[in-house]
């Protein structure tokens, strides 16, 4: 059971937890459903990312969504994940030979996009471990 009770508000359980505060809920949608859609990376590898990410960030709502799916790996959903797990490791103390390593594979747009995913949802994942968000029972 959550910490806190669900609000009147959003569709989903964790928005629910957001919707005490109906702009903030809105506005993290938003940028939920920006960051999410394919634009320079796939929302296939961003789901891989998410995953990887959710195994380690300690929302179980988040993590019973599923691990990451091998099957659907190729070459730059491999790198991506493992710099997701790198940042696991390290948060924020990455080294530059990291960064090196993806300019290989990425450019400069996909870096950025990236990393912004990986901070955005880390931050909701976050915030589903801080409320103890379970996953549905059904």
């Amino acid at each position: 059971m959550a910490r806190i009770d669900e609000s009147n508000f959003g569709k989903t359980p964790f928005q629910k937890l957001l919707g005490h505060n109906k702009d903030v809920m809105e506005g993290w949608g938003h940028l939920g459903d920006l960051l999410e859609r394919d634009k320079t990376l796939t929302s296939k590898l961003k789901e891989q990312v998410r995953r990887t990410l959710a195994q380690n960030n300690g929302c179980a709502y988040c993590k019973a969504k599923g691990k990451p799916d091998l099957v659907k790996f190729d070459e730059k959903t491999s790198i991506a994940v493992g710099f997701a797990e790198v940042f696991l490791k390290q948060k924020g103390d990455i080294a530059d030979s990291t960064f090196d390593v993806l300019r290989e594979h990425f450019t400069e747009e996909e870096i950025s996009e990236l990393c912004a995913f990986i901070s955005f949802t880390t931050a909701s994942q976050y915030f589903g471990a801080m409320m103890k968000l379970e996953p549905d029972s059904q």
